[in-house]
């Protein structure tokens, strides 16, 4: 006997099947991922040595096109999660009174909080009171996290960390940059944990002594330390060059080039 039903097709069964389904809304945490994962896409890879992204901000001390700004000198970027916080003014202070020594250097330095200018001109009055100094680089204002995120100074745990517009608060990052515009140093920190200013000094005296000597420096190096003889250069070409060269294995030769 002929069936008195008609034989649904796989595909028609599938379609049933997929319209009587109910729709399920995609979780908070996978809108916030993928959103993430939009901006993520659209940042430059800030690599070393590849070209910091340009800009244009208002800061403390004037509208400034941030390559114009750094010039023909050394540029370090430094960001805070927020003005009025107390790791990021104990920082600020200790930076404001190393000036004087990044100066020395060729270096200019700057700041970045995710607030307005109003709330920078306050802040910088509590710095200058509570540190005893006198900030005198300028901070960029970041209120929207434009320029954070194109830096990527926001990290996975941080995206929960929002301000009351629902905009992620910004991580303690550090930008080592040259005269030619190029990334020489990162160093990224959690918001609970304040930055050393001898180490980004040191750092600094690093990369300029490597550059102008063709050296490399070994761990915890400071100026006036033997320095690392490059394996790129053979012994009697580096005693040429630098006079004494210690050889402690043949890929290992220190030598000193002075502070």
């Amino acid at each position: 006997m002929a069936s008195l039903f008609t034989r649904a097709s796989p595909r028609s069964l599938t379609t049933l099947t997929s319209s009587i389904r109910p729709a399920v809304r995609p979780s908070t945490s996978l809108l916030l991922r993928r959103a993430l994962a939009t901006v993520t896409d659209e940042q430059p890879r800030l690599r070393l040595g590849s070209i910091a992204p340009n800009f244009q901000a208002k800061t403390t001390q004037g509208d400034i096109d941030f390559h114009s700004w750094i010039g023909d000198k050394w540029a370090i970027l430094f960001s805070h999660p927020a003005d009025f916080t107390p790791v990021c003014t104990t920082e600020l202070g200790a930076f404001a009174k190393m000036k004087g020594e990044f100066d020395k250097r060729g270096v200019k330095m700057i700041g970045l909080s995710a607030n307005d200018l109003s709330s920078h001109g306050r802040w910088i009055q509590d710095i200058n009171e509570t540190s005893k100094t006198d900030l005198q680089f300028p901070i960029i204002a970041d209120a929207d996290r434009k320029i954070a995120y194109t830096y990527d100074m926001v990290d996975a745990q941080d995206v929960t960390n929002k301000d009351d517009k629902g905009i992620a608060f910004t991580i303690r990052s550090v930008f080592v940059i040259d005269p030619q515009k190029k990334i020489r140093l990162t160093m990224m920190y959690p918001a609970s944990t304040g930055r050393n200013t001898s180490e980004v000094l040191r750092v600094v005296d690093s990369l300029q002594t490597g550059d102008g000597k063709g050296v490399t420096t070994p761990i915890n190096w400071i100026p006036g330390d033997d320095v690392i003889v490059p394996p790129s250069v053979s012994t009697e070409d580096a005693r040429k060059k630098f006079g004494e060269v210690r050889e402690i294995k043949p890929y290992l030769r220190f030598t000193n080039v002075g502070k």
